[in-house]
């Protein structure tokens, strides 16, 4: 059985391995030989996916910020269709990727029609949808939409598609991660000692508009808590030399490591981060964090003209149960000064960690069952079945 996924980005990559070894465990157990081709990453490769073009550095957040990659995206758009073209899939799988996946999607439904499109961590259409147009398209080119936040399936079923809501795949993800004790012995902290996370960055411009900022607050805090420690989890083997730099050049105390993020989440007392999935992460570990982000200031103008405030939150943990569980401070409100402030009450005021911790309880419990993985797989696999 022969299946083309295609996802981009750093956290499509870590999505699509846990579904191909979800979906490679089901077909071994029924007797099938996958055969999968992607637009992926490293993590994908290394599930057994033949990648086709590395897409884990191709994206960004932002009207201007995605300009240096629209000839990337569409290079590798071009070169996904023209495989396609010459080599029918039994199924496609999107997974997230908007730009792209529209396209590659489109393309399926006016010239493999009878190839079934299943999409996987739909486009957040149900927070930022500006008109229906792309919702449109969405349902108009998929045959299952497998839906991983409850509000995302709602919204997509009462736009005419046939959604399967199957829960988060992080719930499965950290299933495995290692408890507080065990992976502070793994890196080296000693029980007493602060360990503060700091994620800058997951996508090029976020080294630009994120790392300043995060770092001229931990220099800061480090001032505060000389006893604290830095941890930098390393999204990208590229980030290592400029991440390198920085720490230096604001004298902070921290070590960079690479392969070993669910180590430095489980033994983190508090994190500052960029916003993206890596807030889910760190919420399903008890992590108090505040999360950062920035775009250019003309992407932000157009946008807030475009979108009249109508963006709740920007966090997935925010959005999931549509209420403030962990501070955001966007745009304006980014600096190092509010990031600070925000970060020496979560860690130093119990009361304040102790309600982030409660409502992280209730935040789980919208995010469903251990077994996403192999729902989604079954889910998939089921519809090749009737190939």
């Amino acid at each position: 059985m022969r299946i083309f996924i295609s996802t981009g980005e750093v956290s499509g990559d870590l999505q699509g391995s846990l579904l191909i070894t979800a979906m490679q465990r089901q077909a071994a157990a029924a007797g099938w030989k996958l055969e999968i081709v992607a637009l992926g990453g490293e993590k994908m490769s290394k599930a057994g996916a033949t990648i086709l073009g590395n897409t884990s550095g191709i994206g960004s957040m932002g009207l201007l910020e995605s300009l240096p990659y629209i000839v990337p995206t569409l290079l590798v758009q071009r070169k996904a269709i023209a495989y396609l073209k010459q080599n029918p899939p039994d199924l496609v799988v999107l997974i997230d990727y908007m730009g792209p996946n529209l396209g590659i999607g489109t393309y399926m439904q006016n010239n493999l029609p009878d190839v079934s499109v299943v999409y996987y961590i739909a486009p957040q259409e149900w927070v930022w949808s500006m008109s229906l147009q792309n919702t449109s398209r969405i349902v108009a080119f998929t045959d299952k939409l497998l839906a991983i936040f409850p509000e995302e399936g709602r919204y997509y079923r009462e736009n005419g598609g046939n959604v399967s809501w199957v829960g988060h795949p992080l719930i499965d993800r950290m299933q495995d991660a290692p408890n507080r004790q065990a992976a502070r012995t793994t890196l080296g902290i000693a029980p007493e000692q602060i360990a503060i996370a700091l994620l800058p960055a997951s996508r090029q411009q976020e080294l630009k508009y994120l790392l300043p900022i995060i770092f001229q607050a931990a220099q800061t805090i480090q001032a505060k808590l000389p006893q604290a420690h830095f941890w930098i989890p390393l999204s990208l083997d590229s980030f290592r030399e400029p991440i390198a730099a920085a720490i230096q050049s604001y004298g902070l105390q921290a070590t960079i490591v690479s392969g070993q993020q669910k180590e430095v989440f489980a033994a983190a007392d508090f994190a500052i981060t960029k916003s993206g999935t890596v807030n889910l992460e760190l919420a399903l570990l008890n992590v108090p964090q505040v999360v950062v982000y920035r775009l250019n200031a003309l992407t932000v103008w157009i946008a807030r003209k475009l979108l009249k405030g109508s963006i709740p939150f920007a966090s997935p943990v925010n959005l999931v149960v549509m209420k403030e569980i962990v501070p955001e401070l966007l745009q304006e409100k980014a600096t190092a000064e509010n990031i600070t402030q925000a970060a020496m009450e979560l860690l130093l005021n119990p009361e304040r960690r102790q309600q982030t911790l409660t409502d992280y309880a209730q935040m789980r419990q919208c995010l469903g069952e251990v077994g996403v993985c192999d729902r989604a797989a079954q889910e998939i696999l089921q519809m090749l079945n009737k190939v």
